[in-house]
């Protein structure tokens, strides 16, 4: 694995981490945004807006790598963050996630958060391998979800304890 530098996100990352969702969103399948995002959304969002946590940048040399956010959505209990985790596509670096997560886990620990949400699509083999490969466990699916064209899709939620000796789900 090269050499990856985990560090906050800033405004300043907004425009390059709007390239890397925006060319995951247009291959599609993997996330469950289904429109692309502008810097100022994505900026918002994922790092300085008032549901933005924490956002950390995995950075590979002058590239970014990939991100991770923490956001508190209304929809979720108190004491819970919702995370999205979005790696570049070409390359493929190994560890980017690992990594990644180990920051977002501090930051979260830091920030009281007891429960980490994600939402994975059913169909996005590689996020629910991922997520579980961190620890989150399934504790709910939302069944037949419409994309914009129609299609219906599950959602799977998983929750990661930030405490381990809690319990909630």
């Amino acid at each position: 694995m090269g050499y990856l530098d985990i560090r906050k996100a800033s405004a300043d990352d907004a425009e390059k981490l709007c390239v890397l969702l925006n060319e995951i969103i247009e291959v599609g399948g993997t996330t469950a945004l289904e429109e692309p995002l502008s810097v100022k959304e994505l900026t918002d969002w994922f790092i300085t807006g008032k549901s933005a946590l924490t956002c950390h940048v995995a950075q590979a040399g002058p590239g970014i790598a990939g991100f991770q956010f923490l956001s508190l959505y209304e929809n979720l209990p108190k004491g819970w963050a919702d995370i999205g985790t979005f790696a570049r596509l070409s390359p493929k670096i190994p560890g980017v996630g690992t990594k990644l997560f180990a920051a977002t886990l501090s930051a979260a620990e830091e920030r009281g958060v007891a429960f980490i949400n994600a939402t994975i699509r059913a169909d996005n083999t590689g996020g629910l391998a991922y997520y579980e490969k961190m620890g989150f466990r399934t504790y709910r699916t939302i069944e037949k979800v419409p994309l914009r064209d129609g299609t219906l899709v599950d959602r799977i939620q998983k929750c990661f304890a930030v405490k381990k000796n809690l319990s909630g789900v």
